[in-house]
């Protein structure tokens, strides 16, 4: 009876076979279930919950690729764009340069897809717009790095709502925007992407008013809230130096650029959303700890959003997933003898690893929200180094056909889920078997006679 208590119980409302729907993919970069842990710790306490938390199915994920164990940004994203292995360097292009034939047997990702069958798309990130997480889902390149052209592709997808950093690649060189300095634009073409979407119909938008201010019959929107990324990515000690906040103050968050969305993609018949938080991936590659819990609790804000939205509209499916683990974070949790809260915290442990306080290195230890009892523990971050692991990575989903999730999620199934929600058509899992439903304790111990309670 033990073993049940870490299976998948569906809370969400049960549909017919094979019902398509909406899609909401949020993908906070980097993030393994010890990001997600440090993040509930410092905000909600060990008892707390996230919204993160609240998902209704969850599987373990493999996120290995065609060619090594740990993934790419860039390979990652092909894969959940397409359902089909590809190697690290992939950007939609297989190894003689063909687009990647999909695993619907299409030469085109799920999003190049929705926007054909005439679904409303939207790809928001708090990085660059061409990010891989958001880019792959829209463009083909032979590498990751020409976010020129990324952009441009962008611009002419037909994607409905394109929202994130990145004015830079926006701009012919010696043209300054609202962000971008004029020698910093990257254009070589010429061509002015911000007019281009103008004429094809987009509402441009620079701030957070503006994008959550916009008219209720809004159909097409551009939002650009920096001339790089919204938040910067460096180590605690350098934006210090650099009196840098670890976000763009007037830049919307993840969860306010998915509220605005919403409303608009909602008044479709159908949509398919794709949302990147990429802080996550970048302040833990840089060892920020501060900035990485930051990060995820964005991605998490974004998840209430999503699950708010899907209480009131049961015919969307949320799905959540990271590609690696970012930094290989882990948490250590200490009494205030240890961990003296006016001391600050040892810059290693005992085997080299480096650690952090709430403000780097060599700093006061975090502090936990309360639990229960009303205690607060200190803790610091440990980092496994700065690069990308496989982690402990966790998939969940949650609305429509969120028991259909994997126990054990191959990064290809990411794809498969969501083609099934978005078209109502299912490709097999990678795994050959879907996620089966599992009684409630209530039920098994009423049909064993057994006493409740």
């Amino acid at each position: 009876m033990l073993a049940l208590a870490g299976c998948n119980t569906s809370t969400s409302t049960k549909t017919a076979a094979n019902q398509s729907g909406n899609v909401i993919f949020i993908h906070p970069d980097g993030t393994s279930a010890s990001h997600w842990g440090a993040a509930r710790m410092l905000n909600y306490g060990p008892d707390g919950r996230l919204n993160w938390d609240k998902m209704s199915n969850l599987g373990v994920y493999l996120g290995h690729l065609k060619n090594q164990l740990t993934a790419t940004s860039n390979g990652g994203a092909v894969i959940h764009a397409t359902g089909v292995k590809v190697n690290a360097d992939s950007f939609g292009l297989d190894e003689s340069g063909q687009p990647i034939v999909a695993a619907s047997g299409k030469p085109q990702t799920i999003m190049e897809e929705a926007v054909a069958a005439g679904k409303a798309t939207a790809i928001i990130n708090s990085g660059i717009i061409p990010e891989p997480g958001t880019g792959a889902f829209i463009a083909k390149t032979k590498t990751r790095q020409e976010f020129t052209e990324i952009t441009k592709q962008i611009v002419n997808s037909g994607v409905d709502i394109i929202l994130g950093g990145g004015e830079i690649f926006y701009l012919p060189k010696g043209t300054a925007g609202r962000y971008a300095k004029a020698e910093e634009s990257q254009r070589e073409d010429g061509l002015n992407l911000i007019e281009e979407a103008k004429k094809k119909g987009y509402t441009v938008v620079y701030t957070r008013d503006e994008l959550l201010n916009l008219p209720a019959d809004t159909k097409k929107v551009l939002g650009i809230f920096a001339a790089t990324d919204t938040y910067n990515d460096e180590s605690e000690e350098d934006l210090k130096k650099k009196n840098l906040p670890l976000y763009v103050s007037d830049a919307p968050t993840v969860s306010q650029m998915l509220q605005a969305t919403l409303k608009i993609v909602s008044q479709a018949d159908g949509f398919f959303i794709v949302l990147e938080e990429e802080g996550s991936d970048n302040f833990c590659n840089y060892n920020n700890a501060r900035g990485c819990i930051e990060a995820v609790k964005r991605a998490d804000d974004a998840v209430g959003v999503a699950m708010e939205f899907i209480d009131k509209n049961p015919n969307t499916l949320l799905v959540t997933a990271a590609d690696s683990d970012a930094g290989g974070l882990e948490v250590i949790g200490s009494t205030t003898k240890d961990f003296p809260l006016d001391q600050p915290l040892p810059e290693k442990g005992e085997n080299g690893a480096s650690w952090d306080g709430k403000d780097g290195t060599g700093t006061l230890p975090f502090v936990s929200g309360p639990d229960k009892q009303g205690k607060n523990y200190p803790f610091a971050i440990a980092w496994s180094g700065s690069n990308d692991f496989t982690g402990s990575i966790v998939t969940k989903a949650h609305g429509l056909n969120a028991e259909k999730l994997p126990n054990t999620v191959d990064n290809t199934d990411i794809y498969r889920l969501m083609y099934l929600t978005l078209f109502g058509k299912e490709i097999p899992f990678s795994v050959g078997r879907k996620q089966r439903s599992i009684p409630s304790i209530q039920n098994l111990l009423t049909r064993k006679r057994l006493p409740v309670g």
